[in-house]
């Protein structure tokens, strides 16, 4: 069992430093046009989608972002309240009066998924280029503007911005502010091998004649903007990134809701795996990339986790036993000849894994560094990556579990 254990760790290390170098020389690479963003020919006619459900403490804020942003073509901006049942409608309502571009909508009826609301607001718009941010998003003055450029290519459907956390008071948040930027940085690395998997909600861009030719997003699906992605990808169109553009967002602050939006997140993403499994090994870079670097994260995730419950279990129950009958013999519970400080090479590549991906963690975070990140301090760096990190293969076990169940709600 050791022997199988040990391939297994050494599998391990094999995947983790094939990804670390796989970013590092994509990164290398391309490092020069990390922040470059074509420069628009001409300005596309835009609109931009806000799907709302009771979100009256964040409407007005979001609203009053995209009225700041400094695109000029930006015809109109439809929010759609998805039945509220606070006072998100009044609030939306007061400044659709006060602005001629607001165009304020309430669905029939509550869609329950943000995929509905999204959908109903997208009828709506007769623009080029379509957009989409969430009620509780706050994109910064020039990120559409950034990202316009992208479009001059036929082939880029859609492009993507790099989202990062509003508020950093809790340590539940600047955990997330840590991990968004990562996220951020990443994205932007596949985005030079063509293989960005999703369009966040928070700010996203898409050609209006590309979205309506899918259909636009699924509506059974949790996570609406990873399956529209995967759906452009099949059909053999380009994402794109802007890293300079910045979209803030409300992430989770109590550890509740946080587990709740994992759960969704990786629930919808095994939808969506389900959903495009026949592409496996096919259509370009999904099936190609895309797809079993998902299948295998997934896999290695809850198969970690088994060996780490395993390991643990059986050394703890090793040492119980020990100690047991040690106690009852009246001998030692512990001897000098059984700690072993002989080198290990499992010991090198981990403590060489560690070190590397502490490297790439602290790179992301300096391509992202300025002021709305005083905060971030090495401690929440370093409970990022052992513990924050380390909680997730858990989660994946326990979304399987739920989808299995199909407990599927938002």
């Amino acid at each position: 069992m050791l022997e199988f254990l040990t391939i297994i760790y050494l599998f391990y290390a094999f995947i983790g430093f094939y990804f670390l170098f796989f970013y590092g020389l994509v990164y290398l690479k391309n490092k020069e046009q990390i922040f470059s963003c074509p420069k628009a020919i001409k300005n596309y006619s835009l609109s931009i989608v806000v799907p709302c459900y009771n979100e009256e403490k964040s409407i007005g804020g979001t609203i009053q972002s995209l009225l700041n942003l400094n695109y000029p073509d930006l015809k109109k901006i439809i929010i759609v309240d998805d039945c509220s049942t606070d006072n998100s409608f009044n609030i939306i309502k007061e400044y659709a009066e006060k602005y001629p571009k607001i165009v304020l909508l309430k669905t029939p009826k509550n869609t329950g998924k943000a995929a509905g609301a999204k959908n109903y607001g997208a009828k709506f718009a007769n623009t080029e280029l379509i957009g989409f941010v969430d009620a509780d998003s706050y994109p910064q003055k020039d990120s559409v503007k950034n990202m316009i450029g992208f479009f001059q290519n036929k082939k880029v459907a859609a492009v993507t911005a790099s989202i990062l956390v509003k508020e950093k008071d809790k340590f539940i948040e600047r955990l997330q502010a840590v991990e968004y930027r990562i996220i951020a940085f990443t994205r932007k690395i596949l985005g030079f091998v063509g293989a960005i998997y999703v369009t966040p909600g928070p700010l996203a861009v898409y050609r209006k004649s590309y979205f309506d030719e899918l259909g636009g997003f699924d509506e059974e699906n949790l996570t609406e903007d990873i399956e529209l992605t995967w759906n452009l990808l099949s059909k053999g169109y380009r994402v794109e990134m802007s890293l300079p553009s910045k979209a803030y967002t409300v992430a989770p602050n109590t550890l509740k809701a946080w587990y709740r939006q994992r759960i969704r997140w990786n629930v919808g993403g095994i939808q969506t795996i389900l959903k495009y499994r026949k592409t496996f090994a096919r259509k370009g870079i999904l099936g190609c990339f895309v797809l079993p670097f998902f299948v295998l994260s997934w896999t290695l995730g809850i198969f970690g986790a088994g060996i780490l419950i395993y390991r643990g279990a059986r050394r703890l129950l090793v040492h119980y036993l020990a100690t047991k009958y040690s106690v009852a013999a009246q001998t030692a519970v512990l001897t000098l000849r059984e700690i072993n400080l002989a080198p290990n090479i499992l010991l090198f590549f981990g403590t060489a894994f560690i070190l590397l991906s502490l490297f790439y963690t602290l790179l992301a975070l300096s391509y992202l560094k300025e002021k709305e990140f005083k905060k971030t301090n090495l401690f929440s760096v370093l409970a990022y990556s052992f513990v924050y990190v380390l909680a997730y293969p858990f989660i994946l076990i326990n979304s399987a579990y739920k989808y299995l169940k199909k407990k599927r709600s938002w």
